[in-house]
């Protein structure tokens, strides 16, 4: 096919700080696009639109939960037409949410090219606090809880995580243009204001969880597990404070987007690393967890060995 005729759907990552973080390859496309979108509920930038066009020399048409989910086809079938070229721009790396994997399926049924344009995410940027990334487990997300709605299936994750020693990066819920239903009930089409959650209101969550359980065991502990909370990762002001939940949930954080890791066994090289960010006088306890799991893998060591040792003794 002549390169006129070609037509192309970008999915292009933008990074995490500005409109600078795009990379040399992402900003191309985006400049032979004849239509560009910005998907802005699953993350943000810390700049506005209007400094994207400025920078990328394109219109941007903003592309939130609404236009993605029930009108993502306006996005995905003009890229159909003989030498178009859409862009879909992503905070972050286009493949981190699920959202966009429906958004690519959806194209490839169409038989629409899709390019993807990969950039940084909090994924990777999470090991900037010192924690190895090879050591991490399942992600999980904590949800805003509302009235009686108070999810805690992530807590099992975090358990599993930490049961193999592991880390477990929390991403935090963000509210972006959600409806007003009391507004809609009579009549009018109102949104609320957008909210997002902080590490503080994280470790409230994290250890109500745990508090109001119903069974046994804990796979933290609010008062000794090392955790690591941090906002804004990729830009000039990025925080990362670390210590226990009970600890983070009074530290300062400043603006979001903010994340935070549970930890899981940490590496003498990472707890050397980790120290500059802990809260003084802190009372975490580094491998909280590893006396717990030291006990369960003796008892079953040793039913194994009374199992199997043979019966010596008749011989004798």
């Amino acid at each position: 096919m002549d390169e006129k005729e070609k037509m192309v759907l970008y999915i292009i990552g933008l990074g995490l700080g500005d409109e600078k973080d795009i990379t040399v390859r992402g900003l191309e496309a985006i400049r032979r696009s004849s239509q560009v979108f910005l998907e802005c509920y699953t993350s943000i930038l810390s700049v506005d639109k209007e400094k994207l066009e400025a920078f990328y020399q394109k219109t941007i048409t903003i592309a939130d939960r609404t236009f993605v989910e029930d009108n993502a086809d306006q996005i995905y079938l003009p890229a159909a037409q003989p030498g178009s070229h859409i862009s879909l721009l992503i905070v972050g790396d286009p493949v981190c949410a699920t959202t966009h994997t429906d958004l690519l399926l959806r194209a490839y049924e169409q038989s629409i090219p899709v390019e993807l344009i990969h950039n940084a995410s909090v994924m990777g940027a999470a090991g900037c606090c010192g924690l190895q990334l090879y050591t991490f487990g399942q992600t999980v997300s904590i949800p805003l809880y509302e009235g009686t709605w108070r999810p805690r299936s992530f807590v099992g994750k975090v358990g599993y995580n930490r049961g193999g020693g592991m880390h477990t990066l929390c991403l935090l819920d963000i509210k972006v243009k959600e409806p007003d239903f009391e507004a809609m009930a009579k009549g009018r089409t109102v949104f609320l204001p957008p909210r997002y959650m902080t590490v503080n209101v994280a470790c409230e969550q994290l250890i109500e969880a745990v508090d109001n359980k119903e069974e046994s065991g804990d796979p933290y502990s609010p008062t000794e597990t090392l955790c690591v909370g941090m906002a804004r990762l990729g830009q000039e002001d990025q925080c990362i404070i670390a210590g226990t939940m009970e600890e983070l949930k009074g530290q300062d954080f400043g603006g979001p987007l903010h994340c935070m890791v549970i930890c899981g066994q940490v590496h003498d090289l990472e707890l050397d690393f980790l120290k500059r960010f802990i809260v003084e006088g802190s009372t975490y306890k580094a491998n909280d967890f590893i006396s717990k799991i030291d006990t369960v893998d003796d008892t079953l060591k040793s039913s194994e060995c009374e199992a199997e040792e043979p019966d010596d003794k008749e011989e004798e």
